[in-house]
């Protein structure tokens, strides 16, 4: 149980530790201030982008594989009337398969 009390006590110096003279603690509020009014803005948005980003790249994937199978039926692909993201083919595959373990017949 020391050593909980001895990593809890580094670990309270090591956050405590640049603030030790005025102008350490000065770049503790600059580096503050900056994350606050840089950083943090930037990550929902980058976040979203790469989200899009690849969403926009399955998708693609999806039509390239579509036209390459030669197939009128674009349901057997992605079926829009499903619920959710459950129309994607593969996500179709792994719930069948799932329904087949479940229910056996």
């Amino acid at each position: 149980m020391s050593a909980v009390g001895t990593v809890a006590q580094l670990a309270y110096k090591l956050v405590t530790a640049p603030q030790t003279t005025p102008q350490a603690f000065c770049n503790v509020i600059k580096l503050g201030t900056f994350c606050r009014t840089v950083v943090w803005p930037i990550l929902p948005s980058l976040a979203f982008y790469q989200y899009i980003r690849q969403t926009d790249h399955d998708y693609f994937t999806l039509e390239v594989l579509y036209y390459k199978s030669g197939s009128k039926d674009y349901k057997a692909f992605y079926d829009t009337s499903r619920v959710g993201g459950s129309g994607h083919w593969r996500l179709q595959q792994d719930l069948e398969a799932i329904r087949a373990a479940a229910n056996p017949e």
